[in-house]
């Protein structure tokens, strides 16, 4: 599975950007999707989950009520729209893709595919 994720960008405090991932798989919906976002000088963070169906999501605390994981099976792209952005969310945001076998997961050792990330930076 090949992941591709263009956008990311410079973007205001309170403001919003969206960032989409698309992927090569034959099967898009048989993975769960994610994002992860690394920081300079940190370690990858979970971000946000979506389940293969679109039925469930699941957020890191610090982003809930402000970023939103969507996807499109049909056009074989995840989403993550990403509302009141703090100085804080600036870091490259990876997509990921994790086989729907297995259950979701908030650890990045547990997803197979990544894309090349896109770098977001929030101004103060």
């Amino acid at each position: 599975v090949q992941l591709q994720a263009p956008g990311g960008g410079l973007v205001q405090a309170g403001g919003s950007l969206r960032l989409s991932c698309a992927a090569s798989a034959r099967t898009f919906s048989d993975y769960n999707m994610g994002w992860f976002r690394q920081a300079p000088g940190k370690e990858r963070e979970f971000v946000a989950v979506i389940t293969w169906s679109g039925d469930s999501t699941y957020y890191r605390d610090s982003v809930k009520g402000r970023f939103a994981i969507s996807r499109d099976n049909a056009k074989n792209t995840v989403y993550l729209q990403m509302n009141s952005l703090k100085p804080e969310d600036t870091a490259v945001y990876y997509c990921t893709a994790r086989s729907a076998y297995y259950a979701v997961s908030r650890s990045p050792s547990s997803y197979d595919y990544w894309g090349q990330g896109t770098l977001v930076t929030v101004s103060s």
